[in-house]
């Protein structure tokens, strides 16, 4: 029986990083170890002719936080795009691409080295599977339970910063707002993404145990959902302290824990409403 865990590699850019490219990498991932090889600001600008939306450090650090991914490598200016970088210490196995990145040159490059080649279509990356949390060591190792509410309409490394530091302080459940809820506290044009694309968005996050969406209404939309989980600690950033959670959590003897809306060091500050363009 053979045993051997293939090496995938993909390639790109992942520049505004949104459901498609995880729906893309979850893909790739289900081959093997996922590596990818990440095109550096220089070399995404010499292909796209516009300088990126997002710089490369901070592309890296979100792909770096998808449960998918192995090992994120920075490809530099001067790569052929037909072919592999060649990086010590990985030796791929398949070369992933989707189909809008498909050429015969990558594929005549697989072939010469004994590469096995596929390509992705769109059509394959039209659901939004739902992740089903590991259980397995919960007993093993018990940790607190953390609840998280939230839109998180514009998923951002704002987001994965705080989902991140969140997760220091124990298992992480988010409950996410349900479309007509998030309609009503922020009126017409919200959401711009469905509940379950946001739900897959997040639950894509290494950081995070379970996502769940909102059945109740008004800003503890999560009530019925938190009640159900029972977590140790309602987290939340600056900007979704509300008296009405402190209240709750107060009635219900859940420590209530407020974090600063700060980025990961060396990254821009990120918000959703200026990323969606209201």
């Amino acid at each position: 029986m053979n045993s051997r865990i293939n090496s995938v590699a993909v390639t790109g850019g992942f520049d505004d990083i949104r459901s498609g490219h995880i729906r893309f990498l979850q893909e790739a991932g289900r081959l093997g170890r996922l590596n990818v090889f990440l095109w550096g600001d220089a070399l995404l600008q010499s292909i796209s002719g516009k300088a990126p939306k997002f710089p490369q450090e901070e592309r890296s650090y979100y792909l770096r936080a998808i449960r998918f991914v192995h090992w994120v490598l920075l490809v530099e200016g001067g790569a052929n795009l037909n072919e592999l970088p060649s990086v010590k210490g990985v030796r791929p196995t398949i070369w992933v691409v989707h189909e809008q990145e498909h050429t015969p040159e990558k594929q005549a490059y697989c072939q010469a080295r004994g590469l096995d080649y596929k390509v992705v279509t769109e059509q394959e990356l039209q659901d939004f599977p739902e992740y089903a949390p590991d259980r397995s060591n919960d007993e093993k190792t018990p940790r607190k339970k953390v609840v998280v509410t939230g839109c998180f309409d514009w998923f951002h490394s704002g987001h994965v910063r705080f989902l991140e530091e969140v997760c220091e302080l124990g298992d992480v459940y988010v409950v996410i707002g349900h479309d007509a809820n998030v309609r009503e506290l922020k009126g017409p044009g919200h959401p711009l993404f469905s509940e379950q694309e946001r739900r897959y968005m997040i639950q894509s996050i290494r950081h995070v145990k379970q996502v769940l969406i909102s059945t109740g209404h008004g800003w503890l939309d999560a009530e019925p959902e938190i009640l159900r989980i029972k977590p140790d600690i309602y987290a939340v950033n600056e900007d979704g302290d509300k008296p009405i959670k402190r209240e709750f959590c107060q009635k219900h003897r859940i420590e209530y824990v407020v974090l600063r809306r700060l980025p990961k060091a060396g990254l821009q500050m990120r918000d959703s409403t200026m990323l969606r363009g209201f």
